[in-house]
């Protein structure tokens, strides 16, 4: 009997011993989450905007190389490569705007640009990408496609480019077909329509839903075979909802699928801007410039794209350092980071124009890898005369130089 006695206490004590085991140590499910959509949506923000600063220098010196003496076979390289690197570097801007769109709205660009010009930059993206895989593709660009409108050029060839990259991945023979026309909108505007035709794998009329769901793809089968994260079409569906226009679709199994964007725009009237064609001139004046950038990939950038424009640039860190170099005086202009650690652009540029003289009337370029509203009213209401958004194009930044350059006291 008291063998008995000891043995239940024994078993009694085990159990105790288990339960506070159990209450220490937490259960599975309640200690590990798994990332919720969102939580991977800003993750991708911030990859996208780690990667968009070497692809924005990348971009900025395939310009450079495209518009310096080449022969033709090169030059065709270097638009490619340009090209390549437009389209990466629109595709992260696309991901971090996606981002944001959820929280607070999708801010647009309203800027001037060549439909025509947009359009035949992609279809030739397209070839290129569907010649790599052997499969043929056609490009019809519209005579009726207005000359200029205002808009936003990056986010609406993002929006092209996801298209076109998916007609081509689920085409594995046929032919993708890229179109660009018009369709007569009321008070004077026009809708741009652009199709984006494929004969590739198709998917039946369930799964269409599925396409504009986040991280979601038609099926495992089409997830497992060709990859991708099942986010593209959700970005293009908020970009397209956020010109005010729509995505459709249309698809046969086996047959092919059609996309087709609408976006209404307002025309110009005003000509294209004039390219970079063909080697590029001395500036009206070499200047002396100082530049605040923290990056050490963006500071060799700069570098290389302000000497190659014939001007003399120092570089400092931060934005204590570029107020202290600009008391000093003896430059002709300031490049400002307006993102910087410490002392931000911003706040550097106001205290540069609390100088007194000369110094604190020296023109400020600012240079953003941001776009949110309100960034650039900012910028100026600090007292920077210029601002640009990255990638910043070396032939609208050689511009605003040369403007200086012909007038040493502006």
């Amino acid at each position: 009997m008291a063998k008995r006695t000891r043995s239940v206490k024994r078993k009694r004590k085990v159990k105790r011993a288990a339960r506070r085991v159990r209450r220490r140590v937490p259960e599975p499910s309640r200690a590990v989450k798994a990332p919720t959509p969102r939580a991977v949506e800003t993750a991708l923000a911030g990859i996208a905007h780690d990667i968009r600063t070497p692809l924005t220098g990348i971009l900025a010196l395939a310009e450079l190389l495209a518009s310096s003496d080449l022969g033709e076979r090169e030059r065709g390289w270097a638009n490619a490569l340009k090209s390549g690197a437009e389209h990466l570097a629109a595709l992260t801007t696309l991901i971090v705007d996606a981002v944001k769109a959820d929280a607070a709205g999708l801010v647009l660009r309203h800027e001037p640009f060549s439909p025509r010009a947009l359009a035949e930059s992609v279809g030739q993206a397209l070839s290129a990408r569907a010649g790599n895989k052997g499969i043929a593709a056609e490009v019809f660009v519209s005579l009726e496609l207005p000359a200029m409108v205002l808009g936003d050029a990056l986010r609406l060839r993002a929006a092209l480019e996801n298209l076109c990259d998916n007609a081509v991945k689920f085409t594995d023979e046929g032919t993708v077909v890229f179109t660009a026309g018009i369709q007569p909108a009321e008070n004077g505007d026009v809708t741009l329509v652009f199709t984006v035709a494929d004969t590739g794998i198709g998917i039946d009329d369930r799964e269409i839903k599925k396409l504009f769901r986040p991280f979601a793809q038609a099926s495992e089968t089409v997830s497992r075979r060709y990859g991708g994260a099942g986010l593209g079409l959700v970005f293009v569906k908020r970009i397209a909802a956020a010109m005010q226009g729509t995505l459709g679709v249309t698809t046969h199994p086996g047959r092919g699928t059609t996309f087709r964007l609408y976006v209404p725009v307002e025309p110009l009237d005003a000509k294209p801007p004039a390219g970079l064609d063909g080697a590029r001139g001395a500036p009206a004046r070499a200047l002396t410039l100082l530049c605040a950038e923290d990056n050490p990939y963006g500071r060799v950038v700069m570098n290389t794209i302000l000497r190659e424009l014939g001007h003399r640039v120092d570089f400092v860190e931060s934005g204590e350092a570029a107020v202290k170099a600009a008391t000093r005086g003896g430059y002709d202009a300031v490049l400002m980071d307006v993102t910087l650690p410490g002392l931000d652009g911003i706040e550097a540029t106001r205290r540069i124009r609390a100088l007194p003289g000369a110094a604190g009337q020296v023109p400020i370029i600012g240079i953003s890898g941001r776009s949110e509203a309100g960034d650039e009213s900012a910028a100026r209401a600090a007292g920077m005369n210029f601002y640009f958004t990255k990638p910043v194009s070396p032939g609208k930044l050689a511009e605003v130089l040369d403007g200086l350059g012909l007038d040493p006291s502006s």
